[in-house]
């Protein structure tokens, strides 16, 4: 899809879905990350979360809210920023950005 083209390079996980939460992108970053599930373009993100997680996924899709979190996993630590996008101010997905963070990490408030 060229209109992703720019996030290709990224040194973070981008992954999109449209609003019936069908994968319809992603970078070489994510594409690496899930590889073990394979080509997860056309997947349902149903199929690979939890009901917790669905219903979530659901709700941000429905109202047009965020979710931000940290994980690890294998040592490695992130923060996930899931968000909708929009069209003429409609919901039509949800982008996920997957950014590997270091063990400590500065805090400014400016």
């Amino acid at each position: 899809m060229s209109e992703f083209k720019w996030t290709e390079e990224l040194q973070c996980a981008v992954t999109v879905c449209d609003k019936d939460a069908n994968v319809i992108y992603q970078n070489a970053k994510a594409r690496r990350t899930f590889e073990k599930y394979g080509n997860l373009q056309g997947k349902n993100l149903k199929d690979c979360h939890s009901c917790k997680s669905w219903e979530m996924i659901q709700k941000m899709i429905g109202e047009g809210s965020s979710n931000t979190y940290t994980i690890e996993k294998a040592g490695v630590r992130k923060m996930i920023h899931q968000t909708p996008w929009f069209r003429d101010g409609e919901v039509m997905g949800l982008v996920e950005f997957s950014i590997e963070i270091p063990e400590t990490i500065p805090h400014f408030k400016r």
